[in-house]
């Protein structure tokens, strides 16, 4: 099974945890990344000094924070399809003990 690969090539901060992702097919996608932020990785992007500080890895050509959480881009892409699993797992993330 072939699964399609896209690059991010741009990316716009449009309101709180929100932003727009542009990719290589020439497509954008407006994402609100509220829902999704829970657990070790994807909760620390609650804070927006930590979530503004999103760049585009060139090598991998998707998201990235410094704190080294980042999105496959065919799920970014697909966002739609995937936004309500994703919140799902988050909360069942944030209902995990920490590790530590």
């Amino acid at each position: 099974m072939k699964h399609p690969i896209y690059k991010v090539r741009s990316v716009k901060v449009t309101a709180p945890h929100t932003l727009s992702v542009g990719f290589d097919d020439g497509t954008e996608q407006t994402i609100d990344f509220r829902p999704v932020l829970g657990g070790q990785l994807y909760g620390p992007l609650r804070e927006l000094s930590v979530f503004n500080r999103v760049r585009i890895d060139p090598e991998v050509h998707t998201l990235v924070w410094p704190n080294g959480a980042d999105f496959d881009p065919a799920l970014l892409h697909d966002w739609p399809q995937h936004a309500q699993a994703l919140a799902e797992r988050a909360r069942e993330w944030e209902s995990q003990p920490t590790p530590f």
